[in-house]
């Protein structure tokens, strides 16, 4: 049960800085929405609704929706980086960034304090707009924009945020593919020394 865990914890990673980012980034090393259920698991992890929020209503049009915003998403990012604009991307997220976002309401815990509560169960369309607003807001915003990173990791294509000190990270995760890097360093090093 505990590798399941730790499996399941490296498949649902959120460290590229941004959700629509985290999105684009279920696709490596292998594709992490396979089913459903995971995609269920992938929503809420990510914050797109609030903890506890019931996903009754996830099913295999969630899976295709979200996936083809994923590929819409990749492709503009991808094409802002690389200077080659891509128009029929933007124009899909521009359409699914035009439904309304979930409604969200304030409710009493059971201890008293307020939480965030979803005022209806989320639809599909809201989820993947609040999803799609977030990639157009990343690339309308000149700082932000100018912060995205392609991962130096041996054949990672994930793109990440890069808000550290000095702009200076180089990996989409230091435990994943910075990890990588160090111990492929650290062979070399011990291979060129017994040579």
């Amino acid at each position: 049960m505990a590798s399941g865990m730790a499996t399941a914890s490296y498949e649902l990673r959120f460290d590229s800085g941004r959700i629509c980012l985290d999105l684009t980034a279920t696709t490596h090393p292998e594709e992490r929405l396979d089913s459903a259920a995971q995609l269920g698991a992938w929503v809420s992890a990510s914050g797109l609704v609030p903890a506890g929020t019931p996903l009754t209503a996830v099913d295999t049009a969630w899976l295709l929706g979200f996936r083809e915003l994923r590929g819409h998403i990749a492709q503009l990012v991808r094409g802002e980086l690389d200077a080659r604009p891509a128009d029929s991307a933007l124009a899909r997220v521009n359409a699914v960034a035009l439904a309304a976002p979930p409604a969200l309401r304030a409710v009493r815990a059971v201890d008293g304090s307020l939480r965030r509560a979803p005022h209806t169960p989320p639809r599909c369309a809201e989820l993947l707009s609040v999803v799609a607003r977030d990639a157009l807001d990343l690339l309308t915003d000149p700082p932000a924009r100018a912060s995205l990173r392609q991962c130096e990791g041996d054949n990672c294509p994930i793109v990440y945020l890069d808000t550290s000190r000095g702009r200076r990270r180089r990996w989409c995760s230091s435990e994943v593919c910075g990890n990588r890097e160090r111990v492929a360093r650290h062979r070399r090093r011990a291979a060129l020394a017994r040579a």
